[in-house]
């Protein structure tokens, strides 16, 4: 591998509030492709990963900039709106780990990337070897600012560069469910490495099973990647479609990231040099130990 190989996550990193007993509650950083950026670091150090938001110029801004630099997450493509802020949501777990979220994002900074920040996608990514965008990346972007990031992609990829894509569902992000597929559709048709849920894809799309989500998304071109299942462990998506045989995971104390963090654990590997198996093997891995513990960005060392 390139020493120098440059990952790009694209999207909107919040303030993060775990609920606690009583009236407590932790204030932290998280965002999906952000805890994916986050993983990445931890999983592979050696990788220069950089993360594409808008942010506020407020408090809670400048710590969101402290965060990605502690983690040795690039800022260069952060830029700072001059009246919004950062969005906000609130995380609560039950006894078996399931979580439960509430949101403060409408108008958050975030949602004027590429739009009303001025910049030009193809610009900001086209120093980078991989693009890693998820359902929300997109779902907060205005339709405007969404075509722009498209038609960026095709170039992007011309030249060599890969696109990770997961679709991340989150009904509420967008105005109806025809949008949601529609755009979803056009960003699996430009993905070169896949890594969806098959939960998100049954939901988004209707499918019966994980046998017609692949199908679906090989109909598309998708060919490469991994489809996560939970406990059942992912399939790779590549023609072989082998099932990875994981282990159950001894103690699940919160899921938050659980996703996040396989795709940071498949992708370091991939930028590593390893096989489609070794970077399902790692993701899996690795999500195990995130979701052993409380809160999106966790201390797994």
């Amino acid at each position: 591998m390139d020493r120098n190989f440059r990952i790009a996550c694209v999207g909107e990193v919040m303030i993060e509030l775990i609920a606690g007993d009583g009236n407590a509650a932790e204030l932290n950083v998280a965002g999906d492709t952000y805890n994916a950026a986050a993983y990445l670091k931890r999983a592979a150090p050696e990788l220069h990963v950089e993360y594409v938001t808008v942010l506020g110029r407020d408090r809670f801004s400048d710590r969101i900039v402290r965060d990605m630099k502690a983690r040795g997450i690039g800022t260069a493509a952060v830029t700072r709106h001059p009246n919004r802020m950062p969005g906000l949501y609130a995380i609560e777990t039950d006894a078996a780990g399931e979580r439960s979220f509430a949101y403060w994002r409408s108008s958050s900074a975030a949602r004027t990337l590429f739009d009303a920040d001025g910049r030009d996608p193809a610009d900001v990514l086209a120093s980078h070897d991989l693009v890693l965008l998820s359902g929300i990346s997109i779902a907060i972007l205005s339709g405007a600012a969404r075509d722009r990031l498209r038609n960026a992609l095709e170039g992007f990829r011309a030249n060599g560069g890969l696109l990770a894509f997961d679709s991340n569902f989150r009904p509420h992000l967008w105005k109806d469910l025809r949008l949601a597929r529609a755009e979803t559709e056009r960003f699996w048709q430009c993905t070169d490495i896949a890594l969806p849920s098959v939960d998100d894809e049954m939901a988004l799309f209707g499918d019966a099973d994980d046998s017609e989500v692949i199908a679906r998304l090989r109909s598309w071109g998708v060919s490469r990647g991994a489809l996560k299942r939970g406990d059942a462990g992912p399939v790779d998506l590549g023609a072989d479609g082998h099932a990875l045989p994981v282990p159950m995971a001894e103690h699940v104390v919160d899921t938050t990231a659980a996703g996040d963090s396989f795709n940071a654990g498949y992708l370091a590997a991939t930028a590593t040099g390893r096989s489609s198996i070794k970077a399902m093997e790692s993701g899996h891995a690795l999500a195990l130990k995130v979701i052993g513990r409380r809160g999106a960005i966790v201390d797994i060392d």
